[in-house]
């Protein structure tokens, strides 16, 4: 039914329960896993009418990429050894500077991938207390399927 199954992951511990699940699924349907981690772009406040901008120096950006560049080797770290304890054929894929919905959709499409399981929320404040941003955004752009893990 499935072939190949994407899986998105923040390292948060309810985004690789949904890791954890998506891979026990692609085990039993003898289907590839891509496992995807995204990290978004560097905030920068141009400014408005009201205040001036704030804009980082070179070095700050630089930083801000090798320190998500680095989060992103770990995350995909923890879950290449549970795919691997697993025994499922994967791929590991970090895509720096992006929307993470956006993200998770064009890698589905671009990867052939025909299922999507994403935990139901991740690490985002007072909006992670109901369906997450970038699940809800998945659900509703994307043309593939998607299975929530709550």
């Amino acid at each position: 039914m499935y072939t190949n199954i994407l899986l998105s992951t923040d390292g948060s511990d309810l985004a690789n329960k949904g890791v954890r699940h998506g891979l026990a699924l692609a085990k039993a349907l003898n289907a590839k896993a891509t496992i995807i981690t995204v990290t978004e772009a560097m905030y920068i406040d141009y400014g408005s009418g009201h205040t001036s901008a704030i804009l980082p120096s070179q070095d700050e950006i630089d930083s801000y990429e090798a320190a998500h560049k680095e989060h992103a080797h770990n995350v995909l770290k923890v879950v290449r050894s549970m795919a691997e304890e697993i025994g499922v054929s994967s791929d590991f894929l970090h895509v720096p500077n992006s929307h993470p919905a956006t993200a998770i959709i064009e890698t589905a499409k671009s990867k052939g991938c025909d299922l999507i399981v994403m935990a139901s929320h991740g690490r985002r404040g007072l909006r992670r207390l109901f369906l997450g941003s970038q699940t809800s955004e998945v659900l509703a752009n994307g043309m593939v399927p998607v299975l929530v893990v709550p």
